[in-house]
């Protein structure tokens, strides 16, 4: 009976990544009742088992229940485990969307992490690869997670429909993380980027660079944005580009943007230019809003501070995305923590839109699986 008494109960599809992975962390069973109930076509999505097959690789002795309609998801989390792995990725999301929850849990896993991924590395909808390798991985290295084996390397890329990307990730383990002040993002001192393209003129590349530069040459000099033309079989299978790009400031902050080209036989086609000058405003808008991690991350800085020493943990934030808020109120249910939020306007800050001050402090979360040498 207390085993039940712990169960997390859920309903509807939304946030399940969120669930899952706060699940796995705090150990707490989870069901998820009515997913898709009312839709012609209920239950689990494709690229929903996917992630669901993933977190029991990556754990050992996991118990996952559906019904067969897939309307219902029983989970109950077994130890991270870790160790070198390979998954393929539903095509109707990028790895981003698997990627996005590894960050999350690979720190903790017994043994270090090393996962080959294959599918769609750039899309419309999830972070990119790319945008994962120069934000997150910066960000972990803030809360202790480093080391020469913390890598996300693109193998392969692949543009949807058909994908054909690859990545590598690797991970080290940590036993605890300590904690962070991160409160002043400073001054924006460089603009990187990549430009890339596949299976189609490697031309596009530099019409996108050429256009992003027109506009954010008014602001900075210091601009590099790197072209990336993949040829034969490490193109993927699918025709596009895209363009990936990060500020970085004197503080070590970096806020990222990035924009991909319609699906091929999807919508309009995008002209290069125009796709380098939207992607260089989205940049634009990310530094307005400001704050020390950019909104694709918030979620990842706010669960390692509550995973963090039993100390004080703050992080300046810009506004917050849904998705953060929906996580804010999973991290109160999982693990009972609160943050304290304290609203930072313009004027007091000099810049940008909107701040916020999320303060808290970590639960003092230890990796217990992880190997003692």
């Amino acid at each position: 009976a207390a085993g039940e008494a712990q169960c997390l109960s859920y309903a509807g599809c939304n946030f399940l990544r969120q669930r899952l992975v706060l699940a796995t962390l705090s150990g707490r069973p989870l069901k998820i009742r009515k997913i898709r109930a009312k839709e012609e076509d209920p239950g689990l999505r494709d690229f929903e088992a996917s992630f669901i097959r993933l977190m029991d690789k990556v754990t050992n002795g996991s118990r996952i229940e559906i019904n067969q309609t897939g309307t219902t998801l029983y989970y109950q989390p077994g130890l991270l485990y870790g160790g070198s792995l390979e998954h393929d990725c539903s095509p109707s999301r990028s790895i981003g969307y698997y990627l996005e929850s590894l960050l999350c849990l690979a720190p903790f896993m017994k043994h270090p992490l090393k996962i080959v991924l294959r599918g769609v590395t750039n899309d419309q909808v999830d972070p990119s690869v790319d945008v994962l390798k120069a934000t997150a991985l910066p960000l972990l290295k803030k809360f202790g997670i480093d080391g020469e084996n913390l890598e996300i390397k693109i193998n392969r890329r692949g543009m949807p429909p058909k994908g054909g990307g690859e990545i590598l990730f690797t991970c080290p383990v940590r036993k605890i993380l300590q904690p962070v002040q991160f409160i002043d993002p400073g001054k924006i001192k460089r603009i990187r980027g990549t430009a890339y393209s596949v299976r189609v003129s490697p031309q596009m590349a530099n019409r996108m660079v050429e256009s992003a530069r027109g506009i954010l040459n008014k602001f900075l000099p210091d601009i590099y944005i790197y072209t990336d033309h993949m040829k034969g079989v490490s193109s993927g299978k699918s025709p596009g580009f895209g363009m990936c790009l990060t500020a970085e400031t004197i503080n070590g902050t970096i806020l990222s943007a990035e924009l991909a080209s319609n699906p091929q036989g999807q919508g309009a086609a995008v002209l290069p230019e125009e796709l380098g000058q939207n992607c260089a405003k989205l940049l634009l808008e990310e530094v307005y809003r400001g704050g020390c991690v950019d909104s694709t991350n918030q979620s990842l800085a706010l669960l390692l501070m509550t995973l963090g020493q039993r100390d004080v943990s703050k992080v300046l934030l810009g506004p917050l995305s849904p998705y953060t808020i929906e996580f804010l109120r999973h991290l109160r249910s999982f693990f009972q923590i609160m943050f304290k939020i304290e609203t930072k306007t313009p004027e007091e800050e000099h810049m940008g839109g909107e701040k916020v001050l999320m303060t808290c402090v970590g639960i003092g979360f230890s990796n217990l699986s992880k190997t003692i040498r």
